[in-house]
């Protein structure tokens, strides 16, 4: 073996986890206990949210491809949710202090494929407030809709879920946190387990010192306890 070439075996592995275990374990603890504190931090965000179906003021289409072709629209529309003109009304319909902007960040449109469906969600720290404005966005989206519906064959954007208040906040999640930082400290943990290992210059054991040496061991002397409950 070339000098300065280090080769770890599955019992060094094995041996190294064993030894270092504690460090292994305190260092888990560290993580989870840091994870569960900023957990605590942090200020709860609640997600209220709505669903809108994308259909024509005729009724239902019957016909495979005018259906095709709303699902293609619903595309387009889920696009022109989280947009200036929406956010605008919105602001000025509820009097929020905030900017159309700032709305429309916390505003999380997702068109579900193949429906005619769109998800709406609004996050908030306030669970009545985020209520407040997603029913606020689906009902002036609808309007809008309204309005340039003649020019577009008719098509209508109806809130067919209203949001309702969230009773458990989105973020933090505690236990998530945790057990990413369990999984986090684990690896870190055997990480200096190898570390302290690797540092550590002492033989532990005869077979190590064969292994390194490569010579024989003759005899081994043992460790003797005294009365006074030293070891020598």
């Amino acid at each position: 073996m070339p000098e300065g070439e280090v080769v770890f075996q599955v019992n060094d592995v094995l041996r190294v986890l064993r030894r270092r275990f504690l460090v292994i374990l305190l260092v888990m603890c560290v993580c989870a206990g840091m994870a569960l504190g900023l957990s605590f931090l942090q200020t709860p965000v609640y997600q209220a949210s709505i669903k809108i179906l994308v259909g024509q003021s005729q009724g239902i289409a019957r016909d495979p491809a005018q259906a095709t072709n709303l699902q293609i629209l619903t595309l387009t529309l889920g696009e022109a949710v989280a947009t200036y003109p929406v956010a605008q009304a919105v602001v000025q319909d509820l009097d929020l202090d905030i900017s159309p902007r700032d709305l429309i960040k916390n505003t999380n449109v997702e068109v579900i494929t193949n429906t005619q469906f769109i998800d709406v969600s609004y996050t908030d720290t306030d669970p009545r407030r985020a209520q407040w404005i997603a029913n606020a966005i689906g009902n002036r989206f609808s309007e809008q809709v309204s309005d340039v519906s003649p020019e577009v064959s008719g098509i209508t954007a109806t809130v067919w879920e209203p949001a309702v208040v969230p009773q458990a906040p989105t973020s933090p999640n505690p236990v998530r946190n945790i057990l990413i930082g369990i999984v986090l400290g684990s690896l870190l943990g055997v990480a200096l387990a190898f570390l302290f290992d690797y540092l550590d210059d002492s033989w532990q054991s005869a077979e190590e010192v064969e292994r390194i040496s490569g010579v024989s061991t003759i005899g081994v002397i043992p460790e003797i306890a005294t009365s006074n409950g030293r070891q020598q």
